[in-house]
């Protein structure tokens, strides 16, 4: 066994030197000892390398917003220890990782199992609204709800000491970085890639997962060419913990079977993988006739902006919600359709998306600029907006307490009003 770190990804090895690797990703929140239980069983047969996720576990702290820069991460590690081909099994955003490098860098990765994945995990505005809640309150109230969401009450009421464990284990996590993980969860979508994934992959599932349940491991399945369910009994979230044994014996089975070496040695002491067979290639549509004439391109029609409205939608959605947005435009008949089509493309599109102000600031500047106008109903919205953009409680009450100023007292006194509403309804942690 050997430990160390890396500039991209902390980690450590578990088992033979020269036998093939196999990757172990971790849940959100959780360290490389949430797969303690596994590796004696799988050291046996494969090398085991874990790693911890940026702020987890101790790593250093460095926020990551996307799941193709964690799985980034995963590839700068091995490719510092010489490993090319690997097998891969992750838990929930640890599974997100696994499909993002099958989906991007299918040619390095050789057998895949995803636990407690999903292709999209509940809504933007769901992680979001964690995000908000970590950034006012800190871990603790995530950390105090995390073992109903991880495990059956009866695993929970029974184990108490590893429910300790798990409630510690989120609390040593960085805030920044728990954030970040949120943003990477609420921006995953691999549904319409699904059919792109082509190495054998094993969908696990606990029995009583309510986070990622079996609807979600079945529709993995369907889309996956080459992938088959499994359903682990008495198991929630964390099956590999509250499970271990036949969590381990599936893996085993997965791995054993679906992923053979072949019998050569590479330089770097891996065993080489097999590359999978190639998929046969349609031939080019035949060229175009002789005396056709392709047009040329002007270098500033090469150079053309994206759609407007395409790119508008994307931040509004981002900066106000899906569940906004999507009143909005429900609301919207043919009187207003246009109008919303209006504030989308130039509103969102234009002025949102310019890079002159990172999105914190045009809070602050919007939320000012509406106490002055005395628009209280934008105002709600924006409020929310504003902890989605990374301004606090106390961020806000000193952007109104400024607008106080310059403003005048009775529009700032209803900003508080409704400011006040909306971040006790937006920062108070569900029990």
């Amino acid at each position: 066994m050997s430990e160390t770190k890396n500039p991209a990804l902390q980690f450590r090895f578990d088992g033979p030197d020269d036998a093939p690797v196999l990757v172990l990703g971790p849940s959100l929140g959780t360290t490389w000892h949430m797969w303690d239980r596994q590796v004696p069983e799988l050291s046996k047969h494969w090398r085991v390398l874990r790693f911890d996720m940026p702020g987890h576990g101790g790593a250093p702290a460095r926020p990551v917003d996307s799941v193709g820069e964690l799985a980034a991460g995963v590839l700068a590690t091995l490719d510092e220890v010489g490993v090319q081909r690997f097998g891969y099994a992750g838990c929930s955003l640890g599974g997100a990782i696994g499909a993002e490098l099958a989906l991007r860098n299918p040619q390095r990765v050789a057998s895949l199992a995803l636990i407690a994945t999903s292709p999209r995990f509940g809504t933007a505005d769901e992680w979001r609204q964690r995000g908000v809640i970590v950034r006012t309150n800190g871990l603790d109230p995530v950390a105090r709800t995390s073992p109903e969401r991880w495990f059956t009450a009866g695993f929970a009421a029974a184990q108490p000491a590893i429910t300790d464990w798990a409630v510690q284990m989120v609390r040593t996590t960085d805030p920044g970085c728990y954030i970040a993980a949120c943003e990477a969860l609420a921006a995953f979508d691999v549904r319409g890639e699904l059919g792109s994934i082509g190495v054998p992959t094993l969908v696990l599932v606990g029995s009583e997962d309510q986070v990622t349940g079996q609807g979600e491991a079945r529709t993995l399945v369907a889309g996956i060419p080459d992938a088959r369910l499994a359903v682990v009994p008495g198991a929630s979230h964390l099956a590999p913990v509250e499970q271990p044994a036949a969590v381990t014996d599936l893996l085993v089975r997965h791995f054993g079977s679906a992923w053979q070496a072949a019998p050569d040695i590479g330089a770097t002491g891996q065993h080489a993988i097999a590359a999978p067979p190639v998929k046969p290639v349609l031939a080019p549509p035949p060229a175009a006739p002789p005396a056709e004439i392709a047009p040329v391109e002007r270098p500033e029609e090469q150079a053309a902006r994206p759609d407007a409205y395409a790119t508008g939608m994307k931040v509004r959605r981002e900066v106000l919600g899906d569940a906004h947005v999507d009143q909005a435009l429900a609301a919207a008949d043919g009187f207003a359709e246009d109008f919303q089509e209006l504030v989308t493309r130039y509103a969102w599109g234009e002025v949102w998306s310019r890079p002159g102000l990172d999105r914190r600031t045009r809070s602050c500047v919007t939320l000012t600029a509406l106490v002055a106008g005395g628009h209280l109903e934008e105002l709600a919205f924006h409020v929310r907006a504003a902890l989605r953009n990374g301004l606090t409680p106390p961020d806000i009450k000193e952007v109104l307490l400024q607008a106080a100023v310059y403003c005048g007292v009775p529009a700032a006194n209803s900003a508080f009003r409704v400011a006040q509403a909306v971040i006790r309804e937006e920062t108070t942690p569900q029990e």
